[in-house]
């Protein structure tokens, strides 16, 4: 008799464990991507609380959604290209470049320019785009490899047309492989100015990280400008890196922009820290003072040193307050508030959970409890009026940016906002927070939205916001060489 329990009791373990090993086999299994999909055959579907989508009638193709073909008031070519470059302090770079420099070429155009790009690859291998961060472009025109156009592969060019609506500070990058391009270098600023430009110096500032060495455009060490006592300079803040970049700046001065939209109000500040999320960019104005102005990034020797030719240079004093744009400035009316009537409410709550993905098994990044590609897909329709709660379990920060729109911060721990209003394209979402933020649906497409830290995006932290009624012909995965992330 006890043999038999004995015998009763393996079988029975030995049936758990096949039963046990089958559901992992079968996570495991599921976790797969096949060499070529779709992005709209995977996600949760997500109507949040407004009326389902309708496949009933046909659905349209975003390539029908592109910009202008009337003749370009401003038109450039950048080419993709390996090439050795030299930073300033002489150290020389391996890098990934448009027309050879790193950063590639500071675009500027003017507020209404119907704007052309063509791309050029020339030898990277693995294919190239250009998306253009923070630019409500229309989505044919967004530059996602597998979900608005394929890759751009070695001899193969491809054009950007868009009119440049906004006005502000934006930037370029690749969206191929962003996790990998973007480190070596495919990158650049992007501004659009009024066309009556204002006097005084105007200086895009992109600060990025080369193999633990910091650099603003291509100084990492300290790069000297003459300019004139009494002068008006504006600096456009970029960070192009995957994690928060902090600078500092030895003069009191205005945060007058975020992502790319004027705060309204701002008020002069000092001794406090601009910490910018992974792809996010802050405009900071003052008056030019006798003495030199530091713009430095936080511990690092790397800055610029502004200088009016008279007093002593500023020592690296690095504030130890952190610039809060919640209540900075004046409050206006705007259409989205958080008593609007919002037509569809969605969640993002971000952790993390044990499973696998893409085959591989670990703790990976989970949305709403998912992993990816099973993260949500929020279904819009045109009009509507969208609310969403961002939380953030996992540990770590996160700059989420939603390609296409900009969203208003309405709360941020459940404190409104009482400043200015601020519109973001990338926030910065550190663990333990929740934000409410909403936006308008006035630009249809297949829109990512994804963590900005880039090897967070490429290890599954990524979904989309899809109008209904919209559908892509292009496809991700091996077999069409297409890897946004």
């Amino acid at each position: 008799m006890r043999r038999l329990l004995i015998r009763t009791a393996s079988a029975a373990g030995l049936l758990v464990l096949l039963v046990v090993l089958g559901v992992v086999a079968k996570a495991w299994f599921d976790s797969r991507l096949p060499d070529s999909y779709s992005a709209m055959d995977y996600g949760q579907v997500d109507d949040g609380g407004g009326p389902p989508h309708d496949h009933s009638h046909n659905l349209v193709s975003i390539e029908t959604l592109h910009g202008p073909r009337t003749k370009p008031d401003f038109r450039t070519t950048l080419v993709a290209k390996q090439a050795e470059v030299e930073l300033a302090s002489g150290r020389a770079v391996s890098a990934w470049t448009f027309n050879g420099q790193v950063p590639g070429p500071e675009l500027r155009v003017h507020q209404g320019d119907v704007v052309e790009v063509t791309l050029v690859n020339e030898d990277i291998d693995d294919g190239v785009t250009i998306h253009w961060h923070g630019v409500d472009v229309p989505n044919a025109e967004d530059g996602v490899a597998g979900v608005t156009q394929d890759a751009v592969m070695p001899g193969e060019r491809y054009t950007y047309r868009f009119r440049a609506d906004q006005l502000g500070t934006f930037w370029y990058h690749s969206h191929q492989v962003s996790s990998k391009q973007v480190k070596r270098g495919l990158y650049g600023a992007f501004v659009i100015e009024p066309r009556t430009k204002a006097k005084g110096l105007d200086l895009a500032v992109v600060a990025h990280d080369f193999s633990g060495r910091a650099a603003m455009g291509s100084h990492d060490g300290v790069e000297r400008r003459r300019v004139g006592a009494r002068n008006d300079v504006r600096l456009r803040l970029v960070n192009t890196n995957s994690s928060p970049e902090r600078f500092y700046v030895t003069s009191p001065f205005r945060v007058l922009a975020i992502d790319g939209t004027d705060l309204n109000g701002p008020t002069p500040i000092q001794d406090q820290m601009l910490v910018l999320g992974g792809g996010a960019r802050y405009d900071v104005g003052f008056r030019m003072p006798q003495q030199s102005v530091r713009v430095g990034i936080a511990r690092s020797p790397t800055a610029l040193l502004l200088d009016a030719g008279g007093g002593e240079t500023p020592a690296a004093e690095e504030p130890d307050v952190d610039f809060d744009p919640l209540g900075y400035g004046r409050p206006k009316p705007t259409l989205l508030a958080t008593t609007s009537d919002f037509d569809r409410t969605f969640r993002m709550d971000i952790g993390k959970r044990i499973g696998f993905v893409k085959g591989r098994p670990g703790n990976h990044w989970a949305i709403n409890g998912k992993l990816f590609p099973d993260t949500p897909m929020y279904m819009v329709r045109r009009g509507d009026l969208v609310k969403m709660r961002i939380t953030n379990s996992s540990g770590k920060v996160h700059p989420m940016h939603l390609h296409g729109h900009h969203l208003l911060v309405l709360s941020r721990d459940g404190k409104k906002n009482t400043g200015s209003p601020w519109w973001v394209d990338t926030l910065d979402v550190f663990d333990g927070e929740e934000y409410e933020v909403a936006f308008r649906a006035d630009n249809p497409g297949l829109w990512m939205d994804h963590c900005h830290n880039l090897p967070h995006a490429r290890d599954g932290l990524t979904m989309h916001v899809a109008y209904e009624g919209l559908t892509t012909p292009f496809r991700l995965g091996d077999g069409p060489h297409n890897h946004p992330e």
